[in-house]
């Protein structure tokens, strides 16, 4: 059977998702030491839909894996919870077809960046960059609007055949001291939402006039010299898979209502 799965995970003591060689710790890992426990030592590879840098965390991840052992469904779930880790955890597992792969079934990603332009907060900047000087949302919002769009990424991305991107929406929000930057697109190049929010954090700060993203968008060169925001901030949030369904007078149904149509619940 192929089943799927949305993992959550604090990426603070990761060196990513993907597996690497040598000992360094990763999501993947942690995952398939679970399931080959399991399954009598056997290894079982497991596919996710983002490859996470080291330290990003997610709450929206989106695996996939091959199984062949006797448990199944929630019975699975709770013996794969059992053998992981406190900073890794899988939900929702359902069975899908045997093709199914979460990068290549994924419609969009959605991360969000988080700030704490307050207060030195220990609890709250671990997941969060702690920005003390006061941001101007409004001005990092419409200066985000200007990544909307089929764009070519390389100012803001590491080096990559196909560096141009589709980012659907781009969305700066205020509550209080708490700032969160949602960044939706079909793909990502690695690094991309680290190096837009460095930008956008600029902007927010008066370092930077609000024309300066679509100028560093057109220019050849790194953004900022590659400048990156830290991993800590970075949260993988949403992995939208399968097609929009479609309502009777035609229109798309919105992102809350739309099914994932994998098949049944595992």
């Amino acid at each position: 059977m192929r089943y799927r799965a949305t993992v959550e995970y604090d990426g603070t003591h990761f060196a990513g998702f993907q597996s690497q060689a040598g000992r360094k710790r990763t999501v993947q890992g942690e995952l398939e030491t679970a399931l080959a426990q399991l399954s009598d030592g056997t290894r079982r590879r497991v596919d996710g839909a983002g490859r996470t840098d080291a330290g990003v965390h997610a709450s929206g991840q989106v695996i996939a894996f091959t199984w062949t052992g006797r448990l199944a469904g929630e019975r699975l779930a709770v013996a794969i919870n059992g053998l992981l880790p406190p900073d890794v955890a899988i939900g929702d597992l359902r069975q899908v077809p045997i093709g199914f792969h979460p990068r290549h079934a994924a419609r969009y990603r959605e991360y969000r960046y988080t700030v704490w332009n307050g207060p030195r907060s220990p609890l709250r900047e671990r997941t969060a960059l702690g920005v003390r000087v006061p941001l101007d949302t409004d001005a990092m919002a419409r200066a985000g609007s200007a990544f909307e769009g089929r764009h070519d990424f390389s100012a803001f991305g590491s080096t990559d055949r196909q560096p141009v991107r589709t980012v659907y929406s781009v969305r700066v929000r205020r509550t209080g001291p708490l700032v969160t930057i949602d960044v939706r697109a079909e793909s990502f190049l690695r690094g991309m939402v680290r190096r837009m929010v460095a930008v956008l954090l600029e902007v927010g700060r008066g370092k930077l006039e609000e024309t300066a993203v679509a100028a560093a968008l057109a220019a050849e060169r790194p953004a900022l010299h590659g400048a990156k925001a830290p991993a800590k901030g970075l949260c993988l949030r949403r992995v939208a898979i399968g097609r929009p369904s479609r309502r009777t007078d035609g229109e798309s149904k919105s992102d809350d209502e739309r099914e994932d149509l994998l098949g049944p619940r595992g």
